[in-house]
């Protein structure tokens, strides 16, 4: 088997998010901008030399893996991404539908202290279990031999999102709930320092559609990006 641990940084696809509570509004924000958020600012943190960042504080990775033959090329894994999602604040985009059973279609500031900010920044939570294969490169040479190889993944899972969301100046962070669906490719390089331990760089592609994502006083939205992450990570090998 592997394990592997690492951290992402993500780029988004404008999506128009639909927003939806039947006794107050039905609206939809078109082509929502957002970006990720890797870590906490260097203000954010406590001013204390021994003060540590948890491990799980940043944009993280990790992957758990039963290799399926002998030869270890062909495993299966589980595949968890912690990406963040952040609506870009005082963006301008088109909003329409229903406010309070007024008819709405017009472009907006989507300012948070008086109308909206979305986020999903305990987590766009990507849970895939992933078809993975790797590939040997360069084996003539021998920095290469048995050291260097391509990976490849696809697969299909679950997102897990803790939304949290600020609307008509009312904010609520929400819980943990499973949301919609996300599948994806992955691709990059594994390389092998040791017999067991090794570094990847990998590029991944996600489609991910949350149909049912929390908001406020029994809302709803619903929304579907695609992702396109960068992932680093150091992974081992082991035997039971």
């Amino acid at each position: 088997m592997y394990f592997s641990w690492g951290y992402n940084r993500d780029i988004y696809s404008p999506s128009n998010v639909h927003f939806v509570n039947l006794e107050k509004y039905d609206f939809t924000v078109h082509q929502l901008k957002a970006t990720d958020r890797p870590s906490f600012s260097w203000n954010d943190l406590k001013q204390n030399v021994n003060y540590i960042i948890e491990p799980t504080i940043p944009q993280y990775q990790y992957r758990i893996g039963y290799f399926l033959n002998k030869q270890k090329t062909k495993s299966i894994e589980i595949n968890f991404d912690h990406t963040k999602y952040v609506s870009v604040d005082n963006q301008i985009a088109r909003v329409s539908g229903t406010i309070n059973g007024v008819a709405i279609d017009r472009e907006m500031i989507l300012r948070p202290d008086s109308f909206l900010h979305f986020e999903h920044t305990n987590g766009a939570n990507f849970m895939m279990i992933n078809h993975a294969q790797q590939f040997a490169l360069l084996s003539k040479y021998k920095f290469a031999k048995n050291k260097l190889k391509l990976v490849a993944k696809a697969g299909v899972g679950i997102v897990i999102p803790k939304t949290d969301v600020t609307l008509f100046g009312k904010r609520l962070d929400n819980k943990f709930h499973i949301a919609g669906y996300v599948t994806g490719i992955e691709t990059g390089l594994r390389y092998f320092f040791t017999k067991k331990f090794y570094l990847e760089y990998t590029g991944k592609i996600a489609f991910a559609n949350y149909v049912n994502a929390l908001t406020m006083e029994g809302g709803r939205a619903n929304h579907s990006f695609f992702a396109f992450e960068r992932l680093g990570s150091i992974g081992y090998c082991f035997n039971f």
